[in-house]
């Protein structure tokens, strides 16, 4: 194997590594995304930096090829971007055919849950495991679902979309349509939207605005209301992996994101929750653990990913 580059694309920063063939990150650097701009000044940039690790690299080596992950949705056959909510200055950009023909190198292009999954299944939680699950939770909820060792994308390329599981039929509406979601429990900005209601404030009290990370703050510091509203995301999240594991019959479920860090904080519910809605073989069989590879899982799968381009 050799150097390969990993790029997470994502709506305000552009996290972009160099990967060494033991999967070190020798460099890593974060820009503004300024999706505004459009794709050629964004594919510039990526590429500047690019340009700048070759020139590390010791005499005679380079990098052979370049992994990118983005917000969906994406066309993942046509390494194109489709309609971006949080990227509208990249929609319908042909960013694998762009980044390919700047740098000389092939490119892969794959939804950032994909190719988090992808890190951890080869690198991190998943590595000694045949199939699995992964839920990234942060702004929205995300995921993936490998089987015997290949992502599963589904006809309309729409599988593993455990956010907006329904789990509680007279909830409230997302904005995707979907009543009483997954995702309307567990993501950072309903987090913080629950923790405003129950508080009646909307900020903190140095006057910031009440985040998901500062709910998971507070939950660590063992605030009754953060602790219960981050017992209630376990638990939404144990009823979709209990869904996942009667349909897919997966033993591992993954979960990443920064969420994810708070242990069984959030497990320890969503692990009973699981056990209360699937059979009781089943349930004594499913494992969910929290991401080994914290913020390097989409750098690391997107490396894997430009690997799969030099075999």
């Amino acid at each position: 194997m050799t150097h390969v580059l990993g790029v997470d694309l994502g709506g305000t920063k552009i996290d972009i590594g160099l990967i060494a063939p033991d999967n070190t990150i020798l460099a890593r650097t974060r820009i503004p995304t300024h999706h505004e701009q459009g794709g050629a000044a964004v594919v510039e940039r990526i590429a500047k930096i690019a340009d700048d690790f070759a020139r590390e690299l010791p005499a005679g080596e380079r990098t052979a090829a370049l992994g990118i992950c983005t917000p969906g949705p994406v066309d993942h056959v046509e390494g194109k971007l489709l309609t971006l909510v949080n990227l509208p200055g990249l929609s319908q950009t042909p960013l694998r055919a762009m980044l390919s023909q700047r740098l000389g190198i092939p490119v892969r292009l794959e939804h950032d849950a994909k190719a988090a999954a992808l890190g951890d299944f080869h690198y991190g939680a998943g590595k000694d495991a045949r199939s699995m699950t992964y839920t990234v939770i942060g702004t929205g909820v995300g995921a993936a679902i490998i089987l015997d060792g290949a992502l599963y994308y589904g006809e309309g390329n729409a599988a593993g979309e455990v956010g907006h599981i329904t789990i509680d039929r007279d909830g409230e509406m997302e904005n995707s349509g979907v009543r009483g979601a997954v995702q309307r429990y567990t993501s950072g900005p309903n987090l913080a939207h629950r923790y405003a209601q129950a508080m009646l404030t909307t900020t903190t009290p140095d006057g910031e605005p009440i985040t998901g990370e500062y709910v998971a703050l507070r939950a660590r510091e063992g605030d009754p209301v953060a602790v219960r509203l981050i017992a209630e995301a376990g638990e939404a999240l144990g009823i979709a992996v209990a869904s996942m594991a009667m349909i897919l019959d997966i033993e591992l479920n993954v979960i990443g994101g920064g969420v994810s860090a708070l242990g069984d904080l959030l497990l320890a519910p969503a692990r009973a929750a699981m056990r209360r809605y699937t059979f009781a073989a089943l349930g004594e069989r499913v494992r969910i653990v929290a991401s080994t590879l914290g913020d390097r899982g989409a750098l690391l799968g997107c490396a894997y990913m430009a690997r799969t381009l030099l075999s």
